[in-house]
């Protein structure tokens, strides 16, 4: 039998094995499985990235309350939160007084991205709540939050690291809460944290849907939130 001549003069060309008394006659095919097997996996269409969709579960599309020409894009999981939340501000729409916007967060935030929020809806014609101008030096603090949560259209809750630590000490921002749980219009907002973190603390909040800067930044929020509280656009 002849033998392979491969540990002495190796098989690195295909020259080399064709020489060869026992392999010569067979016939050669290179194999590498784990790059064919890579590179029909990466270019596989159904592994395609962009087939796959957003994070959030879906293409981007615009809401049935945006104004003709928008180009604000929501995902399906938000559209589902916000149509009964903008359901509900088309009933209270045409009610005199009332402000677009009451913002719920830390007092510790209000420097910070409570500030930076209420500014870039101001930015955008959104009227807002927020204690920080609303609440008048030496104004009974409490009645002046019940104030602003009935004369508003919808609730936010900017839920950041201080807000959790502040309603697990039954803070005013804990109190603010509790009002507006009791209404169907909340929109929770989470910044620099998780859902899982805001269910450990307040399960019932952590229980609906909302807008996280995670998926947008605080700017496509702002304008999220500015179309949701708009009057009802009419195609003509």
């Amino acid at each position: 039998m002849a033998r392979c001549t491969a540990p002495t003069y190796g098989h690195r060309t295909e020259s080399g094995r064709a020489s060869c008394p026992a392999c010569g006659g067979r016939s050669y095919i290179r194999y590498n499985s784990y790059s064919s097997y890579n590179d029909n996996y990466s270019s596989s269409p159904s592994y395609n990235s962009a087939s796959r969709g957003s994070s959030s579960g879906g293409t981007k599309r615009r809401a049935s309350w945006s104004s003709v020409g928008s180009t604000v894009l929501y995902t399906p999981a938000e559209i589902k939160t916000l149509t009964p939340v903008r359901e509900n501000i088309e009933k209270r729409i045409e009610k005199p007084d009332l402000r677009d916007i009451f913002l719920c967060h830390a007092w510790d935030d209000r420097k910070g991205s409570a500030k930076e929020l209420h500014d870039l809806l101001e930015s955008k014609g959104v009227s807002v709540w927020f204690s920080e101008k609303d609440v008048a030096l030496g104004s009974p603090l409490m009645r002046e939050i019940d104030k602003g949560l009935v004369k508003s259209k919808v609730g936010i809750v900017l839920v950041t690291p201080l807000f959790l630590k502040r309603i697990s000490g039954g803070s005013i921002a804990d109190k603010e809460l509790s009002a507006l749980l009791s209404r169907d219009l909340i929109v929770p907002i989470i910044h620099d944290t998780t859902y899982e973190d805001l269910r450990d603390v307040s399960p019932l909040l952590g229980s609906r849907s909302g807008l996280s800067t995670t998926e947008d930044s605080m700017e496509e929020i702002a304008s999220k939130l500015a179309e949701l509280v708009a009057p009802q656009f009419v195609d003509n």
